[in-house]
């Protein structure tokens, strides 16, 4: 339901909602609707028993708290407080409307709540289901994020980045304020909960925020046009896809031009459905192509293991799990039991990826780089 500015206003007063955002508690201590809102929310934890009051222990210190004065709306405007996601799957013959509402009608018993339907939008999240699948994307998110730096009508990007390009801390480069370039790392990092094809850009610009210059400032604004012209992307999740795990890794060889450390890249598929991924810089600076694809491959493996425990909860068992590398040389040490000249001086924690293959619990096959 689309709400008007007059009923919005009725509604907001009803529940004690003020509509404006707050900058100091000092407003909200001065104002009626924050202050009912405050007391409501003290009722709830002595309804739900969150807290006793004792006396306070000799040589204990108290652990404070903070108020945080926030409007929590939809992207219809509708209004929502404490959000809680659960879904249901067929078991037993049971539908998942009837799991569900069994598991609503316990909740309600035992909490203040109320129903609100089918997920549509969290958090920034926006969610679309139909019968076989479900589309997740921030697009609202992203178009206020573009709306915010004054970028909504520049040329759009067409990558998050230039080919090829090595940011540096740029000792001589004009400074930039360090707040602004944090909150927009930080704007950015959750943006990647949709957009796994930022991962890597941000996670480039966010080893500069302890002095960022105008150099990783335009970095940043580029990440920004590219997401203008792919607002609407997302991630899509087949209903009927099967559940056997894989995973393709990749590194970046001396990717990091002050450091000369290595990148690790990776994503992550049940069936046909992407449900992870990961950019993370390694450890300690690698001498081969080699050296860099098996260390990023040993990480992939390691992810798809906690995946496969994961998914051993739910009683999904899990055959001989492939992870997918471009590098042949990388995927002959994984095969090869006697050590390699080329990885003798590997640390032996980054070679348990050979006992995976031997038992065969992964298995590493070539993906050309092109595919």
């Amino acid at each position: 339901m689309r709400l008007r500015s007059k009923t919005l206003n009725v509604i907001t007063h009803s529940c004690y909602l003020s509509q404006f955002e707050l900058k100091k508690v000092d407003e909200a201590l001065q104002n009626a609707d924050w202050i009912n809102s405050m007391l409501e929310e003290l009722h709830q934890f002595v309804w739900n028993d969150v807290w006793e009051l004792v006396p306070r222990p000799k040589g204990v210190n108290v652990i404070g708290t903070k108020w945080i004065f926030k409007n929590k709306s939809n992207e219809h405007a509708q209004i929502y407080v404490d959000d809680i996601v659960f879904g249901a799957t067929n078991e037993s013959g049971a539908t998942n409307d009837s799991l569900a509402k069994s598991f609503a009608d316990e909740m309600k018993k035992m909490f203040e709540m109320s129903m609100v339907g089918e997920l549509t939008y969290l958090l920034g999240l926006q969610v679309k289901q139909t019968d076989s699948r479900i589309y997740i994307n921030q697009a609202k998110y992203a178009r206020n994020l573009v709306k915010r730096f004054g970028l909504e009508k520049s040329a759009h990007a067409r990558t998050p980045m230039v080919a090829n390009a090595k940011l540096t801390n740029d000792p001589s480069g004009e400074s930039v304020k360090v707040t602004l370039y944090r909150s927009t790392i930080g704007c950015l990092l959750y943006l990647i909960a949709s957009h796994p094809d930022i991962a890597f850009s941000v996670g480039v610009c966010s080893k500069f925020q302890s002095n960022p210059k105008v150099s990783h400032l335009n970095a940043i604004k580029r990440i920004i046009k590219y997401i203008s012209g792919t607002c609407d992307y997302g991630l899509f999740y087949s209903k009927k896809s099967n559940m056997s795990l894989a995973g393709y890794s990749d590194a970046y060889w001396v990717g990091n031009a002050n450091d000369r450390k290595n990148t690790t890249g990776g994503c992550f598929y049940v069936g046909a459905n992407l449900v992870a991924w990961i950019s993370k810089s390694q450890n300690y600076v690698s001498l081969s192509t080699t050296e860099v694809e098996y260390i990023a491959a040993g990480s992939c493996c390691s992810q798809l293991l906690w995946m496969k425990k994961l998914l051993g909860d739910y009683e999904i068992s899990q055959d001989t799990m492939v992870v997918y590398c471009d590098n042949s040389s990388a995927i002959n040490v994984s095969k090869n039991p006697v050590q390699h000249s080329k990885t003798k001086h590997i640390e032996i924690r980054y070679h348990f990826i050979r006992d995976l293959v031997e038992r065969k619990i992964v298995v590493i096959e070539y993906i050309p780089t092109e595919s």
